[in-house]
């Protein structure tokens, strides 16, 4: 029972301080991989997933990117912004209908020289059906789930 008088508060903290806090400004796994591990860059250069190697990796934006090659990290660090998935890597179909979820890096689509990614292939065909109309959406979306 003392066990239990100490800990409640240490809980109730925890639960108070977790939803005050914003969202993270990218999505990263339980090990603070952004993308799973998947190197952002592939996306663009090999128009494919391609998992990263612990060899190639970057520190960015509170996250761990991580790279397949010393060329693509080296592409990443003179302009993460312009490889980097956009909402953070969250799934862009969700975060466009105002909250957000998880990404399966093999769910993605570059449109004008952005990287997308979505929680499935099956949310990714539903994103696909209006891209214009729910990048709007998760643009103006996603400032204010930055600040919640």
């Amino acid at each position: 029972m003392k066990l239990f008088r100490l800990a409640l508060p240490v809980f109730l903290w925890l639960a108070l301080t977790a939803t005050a806090h914003a969202v993270e400004p990218v999505y990263s796994d339980f090990f603070g991989k952004a993308i799973r591990g998947y190197d952002p860059v592939a996306y663009f250069t090999e128009g494919k997933p391609v998992k990263g190697d612990s060899d190639y990796t970057y520190s960015w934006n509170d996250a761990e990117w991580y790279f397949s090659s010393q060329e693509n990290l080296s592409l990443f660090t003179a302009n993460p912004e312009k490889y980097a998935p956009q909402y953070g890597g969250y799934c862009a179909w969700a975060v466009s209908k105002g909250y957000t979820a998880k990404i399966d890096p093999n769910a993605w689509y570059i449109h004008n020289d952005k990287l997308y990614l979505n929680y499935s292939r099956s949310v990714q065909s539903t994103w696909q059906q209006d891209i214009p109309g729910n990048i709007a959406s998760a643009d103006k979306n996603w400032p204010q789930l930055l600040n919640n």
